[in-house]
C-alpha cells in the first residue's frame, strides 16, 4: 500500500529535525561498548528505517552526511 502525504515546507523542516536528531542519537548508542549485539541489531534496523524516510524529505547532501559506511559499499557496487 502506497500513501501521498501534503505537507508544508515547515513540516518538512520539522521531519528532518526530529528524524535526524533520532538518527544521530542510535548513532552515539551503537558506539556504546555496554549495549548487547542483539539490541545493536535492532538500532540498526531502525536507523535503516528512519534513514529512508529522511531520503524522502532531505536534500541529498544531506543524506550523505547519515549515510551509513555498508550503504556506501551498497550504492557503489
Amino acid at each position: 500500500m502506497m500513501l501521498g502525504i501534503l505537507i508544508s515546507q515547515k513540516e518538512v523542516k520539522e521531519m528532518q529535525y526530529l528524524i535526524k536528531r533520532e538518527m544521530d542519537e542510535i548513532l552515539f548508542d551503537l558506539k556504546d561498548k555496554r549495549i548487547d549485539y542483539i539490541v545493536k541489531r535492532a538500532m540498526e534496523e531502525r536507523y535503516k528505517i528512519l534513514f529512508s524516510l529522511f531520503k524522502r524529505v532531505a536534500a541529498p547532501n544531506e543524506c550523505l552526511k547519515y549515510m551509513r559506511n555498508n550503504q556506501r559499499k551498497e550504492q557503489k557496487g
